[in-house]
């Protein structure tokens, strides 16, 4: 009975979402009412948590809102200033292969993305791009957020694994590098995939001939890339430790496939592009615009994103001023929302746009005109990130209660740890998956789940490294289909209401991937 009730944080959204087929709004309002309910009635939660969790969901919500708003504001800056018509030139003028594209795109310039920001904003970005290049919404939306996996487990210069694993004994740098050292030889079994997976889903799924000789015949070039940035961040992680294994990698991949692109090598003879929407057309009309005024927004992004966190005197600056962080919510010690405004990503992006209409010379009533349509398009996915951040709250604080229970997420991970005992190499990055998917950050999900794992590990004999890495790979995984990214993803490409059609295109790489990792984690775990 109480394993029932502490699912139904999970079971409610998948069912309202993916079998009923309901837009989140109203799927996660309901999800969040029963799960309120039963933290009430059965787990013993009382007014007074319950409300401060919910306050905590809100508050979350608008950090969310800050960078959906932000990356949006700066593609529609960048619409009205010519920007994008120029960049998707200069995609074509690499290839005009979507397949191509959404590699380049998607994996790794959302892979830089996440390397230096994290906090679901390279799905937020790319999606809008892919969609600028004539992908479908749909399309961009799922491609996105599957793109966005492997780069996850090192996120923003390495905190999943630098604040996730703090709470694990013995916690230290040289800890921490060991760990990225474990992920990256597991992720080689199956990050080296995603390209590939990419390309399945794109040709398979949205392609108007849905062929595998579409899959076939670039096959080889997704696995050079794939090979490329995991084998790179193997090196990297040896070399540098984990902060910028997700930035060294996909800075490499980019030039890999580009130089290959261009060169012709491994490419089909024709350009696929059989999943353009109807109605795009491509501007004949050649943009005056230089290539990089009209990539400057973007390299002004990761750079203040860089700049914010790796310049201690900066990086304190940014964390001390124009903080909005909510601490011990009515009174509850450790129920507290963190909002340090500067150094939000959303913040980032809005400068960016600034600075685009500066840099290219143009009014700034683009910008203004810009903010209005981000703001409209926004607000749905704020009501949508209300009601999801208030379900994720009232789960992750369960262990206030009057009933002496655990937290519903560790009565999850205990049950599951009893059943599967010496078989917890293959389940432990689906605990990673199902923490992020219910909090939608691998760092909670980390920091929720790692002392579980650690603790399964050391009574079942297992390499305790090798179990946490798979916690870190799994909950990049759950990034795929965790509910407010899929919301963030879908809002940014215009598909509100279809989260749960977007779920249903990113479950079973998903899973895939939670099996290409327990599959390494067990052959590394041999050799070692």
């Amino acid at each position: 009975m109480l394993l029932l009730v502490a699912l139904s944080a999970i079971i409610a959204p998948f069912v309202f979402l993916v079998i009923f087929r309901q837009p989140a709004i109203k799927g996660m309002f309901f999800s969040a009412i029963i799960v309120i309910v039963l933290a009430l009635l059965v787990w013993g939660m009382g007014g007074g948590i319950v409300t401060a969790s919910i306050l905590q969901g809100i508050h979350k919500a608008l950090t969310i809102l800050l960078i959906l708003f932000g990356a949006i504001v700066l593609l529609n800056t960048l619409q009205h200033t010519g920007a994008v018509d120029r960049i998707n030139e200069g995609f074509r003028n690499i290839s005009s292969d979507m397949r191509v594209q959404v590699i380049i795109v998607g994996f790794l310039f959302g892979a830089l993305i996440e390397g230096a920001a994290g906090f679901g904003t390279p799905a937020a970005v790319t999606g809008p791009l892919m969609v600028a290049l004539g992908f479908n919404p749909m399309a961009a939306a799922a491609l996105a957020l599957i793109a966005d996996s492997s780069s996850v487990s090192f996120g923003a210069v390495g905190t999943p694994i630098q604040i996730g694993l703090s709470n694990i004994p013995g916690a230290n740098l040289e800890f921490f590098n060991e760990i990225g050292v474990k992920v990256t030889l597991i992720d080689l079994f199956a990050g080296t995939f995603v390209p590939l997976i990419l390309v399945v889903i794109l040709t398979m799924f949205f392609g108007k001939k849905k062929s595998m000789k579409n899959v076939f015949e670039l096959a080889p070039w997704a696995l050079l890339i794939g090979v490329v940035y995991t084998g790179s961040a193997l090196l990297y992680a040896v070399l540098f430790g984990q902060e910028f294994v997700a930035i060294l990698a996909s800075l490499t991949g980019l030039l890999v496939a580009t130089f290959t692109t261009r060169k012709g090598f491994l490419m089909p003879k024709t350009a696929w592009k059989d999943a353009v929407r109807d109605g795009f057309e491509v501007k004949a009309e050649k943009s005056e615009m230089s290539l990089l005024k009209a990539w400057s927004p973007y390299l002004v992004v990761v750079g203040l994103l860089l700049i914010t966190r790796i310049i201690d005197p900066i990086k304190e600056f940014t964390l001390k001023y124009v903080d909005l962080t909510w601490k011990n919510i009515l009174g509850f010690e450790g129920v507290t929302s963190g909002w340090e405004v500067l150094y939000s990503p959303g913040t980032v992006l809005v400068l960016a746009a600034v600075f685009a209409v500066i840099i290219q010379r143009k009014s700034f009533s683009n910008f203004a005109k810009a903010s209005k349509e981000s703001l409209k398009s926004i607000l749905t996915a704020g009501v949508t990130l209300f009601s999801t951040l208030t379900l994720v709250q009232v789960f992750t604080n369960s262990g206030i209660n009057a009933n002496d229970l655990i937290s519903m997420p560790q009565y999850i991970a205990e049950a599951l740890a009893a059943t599967f005992g010496s078989g917890w190499v293959m389940v432990a990055p689906f605990l990673g998956e199902l923490g992020a998917f219910i909090t939608g950050s691998n760092t909670v999900s980390t920091l929720t789940f790692s002392p579980i794992q650690y603790s399964v590990a050391n009574q079942t004999g297992m390499n305790t490294q090798i179990i946490l890495a798979l916690q870190v790979i799994g909950a990049s995984a759950g990034n795929m289909i965790c509910v407010h990214n899929v919301v963030a993803a879908s809002t940014v490409v215009g598909m509100n209401g279809k989260e749960g059609d977007v779920i249903r295109k990113t479950l079973i790489p998903a899973i895939g991937y939670g099996i290409l990792a327990g599959i390494g984690g067990l052959i590394i775990m041999s050799i070692l």
